[in-house]
């Protein structure tokens, strides 16, 4: 009975999820209270996965742990789903359910991999929460940031270069510092201020000029990372800060400058990191290396191409063979388990968050807020790109995590506090169209009177 109940699963978690996501992208065209209860049925679908996703684990393991952290997991994804609309009426719904999925697949795949990463995450994912749903309030509050636009940038650079002299080396490269019993990834948090910083240096003119000082102090960022060996960091701040230049010039020799830029910088990366040097050796023909250099990269193409569109079920294929799986191949796991539907309903989710994001960007008037919102997005899509596309070999693998999903604290709660950024922008948008239209009433029944 149990091999029926998990073999049925499979197609039904799949159908599930397509579901969702053609949800999500029916709510990313539209919009209005009509699709409320396409939120409604986002939510609930979302919760239908889980219970068959933590069933599956429950039955094939036999291990009643699953149970109790899959009714952990619920009550925060119920409470965000019903809190956060309560506090917060203007809230982005499509970034919200979105995020509650991509969180709940997280907890659940870093679960199946390792039980105990699982939770330390969970408790995670409740701090960044505590933290994140402030955010909004906060930004219809504080009226002085754009005020301290070198202040974003000095803190960013002092936080690397503290990296860099006292951080600790995992993999070969200063990534963390420990403070206490906690480790932490200084450079996930300098990404919001790396951001900030861009666009108060940007938003009121971008001239040469400003343009060329920016550059220095993204520079400087850059160059600490790579000194830090973090270069997949450094590669997804210096693909911000190109595209938010371009974005408040409008200059397309910016884009042109940049691309022959990064093409040197990664030339010289090759050249003087042997690191990087076996990582491209991997992506080229990692079946002639299968046994050294290339044993990630083919690892990862096995469990991806190991069963059909369906995967193999959850806790029945093999993920642990991959090297570092709950960190950069969790993908990988995704695809084997829950099959290749299920992966690119992923980007696809991914996908939809980055398209509202811009949409939000679009509808802003103020500059400032503008480039925050698109250099978060920017910094997103790209840094999926580059987790998703090294796992399938598109690309070198650079080492980085995948947003919400992948086992890494100081990731998951630099993601949620970019999306409660967003949402507290989105807010303030919807509050000023509010009070702007409330002020054109006003004068119109003036002129009536």
């Amino acid at each position: 009975m149990q091999q029926y109940i998990t073999e049925l699963s499979k197609y039904i978690i799949a159908a599930l999820m397509v579901l969702y996501t053609l949800g999500s992208f029916v709510t990313l065209s539209h919009r209005g209270r009509k699709y409320r209860a396409v939120y409604l049925i986002q939510n609930f679908l979302m919760f239908a996965v889980q219970l068959c996703m933590f069933m599956d684990m429950a039955l094939v393991n036999k291990n009643m742990e699953y149970i109790f952290f899959y009714v952990f997991v619920q009550i925060f994804l119920l409470a965000v789903v019903l809190m956060i609309p309560m506090i917060y009426e203007e809230a982005n719904r499509v970034l919200m359910n979105n995020m509650c999925m991509l969180l709940g697949i997280g907890l659940c795949i870093v679960s199946r991999l390792s039980f105990k990463s699982a939770v330390r995450q969970y408790i995670i994912v409740l701090l960044s929460l505590a933290v994140s749903m402030f955010l909004p309030w906060l930004l219809t509050k504080i009226r002085f940031l754009k005020k301290l636009t070198w202040g974003y940038g000095l803190v960013g650079v002092a936080l690397l270069a503290m990296v860099f002299i006292l951080g600790e080396i995992t993999h070969g490269s200063k990534i963390s510092l420990t403070v206490g019993n906690i480790t932490f990834q200084p450079s996930e948090f300098v990404k919001i201020l790396f951001i900030f910083f861009l666009a108060g240096a940007l938003w009121e003119k971008a001239d040469f000029l400003r343009v060329a000082l920016t550059a220095v102090i993204a520079g400087t960022h850059v160059i600490l990372l790579v000194v830090s060996k973090d270069l997949g960091s450094a590669l997804i701040f210096f693909i911000s800060y190109v595209f938010v230049v371009f974005l408040a010039t409008g200059n397309y020799l910016y884009l042109l400058a940049g691309a022959l830029g990064g093409s040197g910088a990664a030339w010289a990366a090759y050249r003087l990191f042997g690191h990087v040097r076996t990582r491209v050796l991997a992506w080229q023909d990692p079946w002639t290396y299968i046994d050294d250099q290339g044993y990630a990269v083919t690892q990862s193409l096995f469990a991806i191409g190991s069963d059909n569109w369906f995967g193999m079920g959850l806790s029945q294929g093999d993920p642990k063979a991959i090297p570092y799986v709950e960190m950069d191949f969790v993908f990988s796991a995704i695809c084997e388990e829950l099959g290749v539907i299920f992966g690119i309903c992923v980007i696809l989710l991914y996908f939809v968050c980055f398209l509202e994001m811009l949409k939000m960007a679009i509808l802003i008037r103020d500059r400032f807020y503008q480039l925050i919102v698109c250099g978060i997005g920017i910094m997103y899509i790209f840094q999926i790109f580059l987790t998703i596309g090294g796992g399938i070999k598109l690309i070198p693998l650079t080492g980085v995590t995948l947003p919400f999903i992948s086992y890494g604290g100081s990731s998951v709660m630099t993601t949620m506090i970019m999306f409660f950024l967003i949402q507290g922008i989105y807010i303030r948008l919807q509050q000023e169209g509010a009070r702007h239209s409330g002020g054109k009433t006003k004068q119109n029944s003036k002129k009536q009177t």
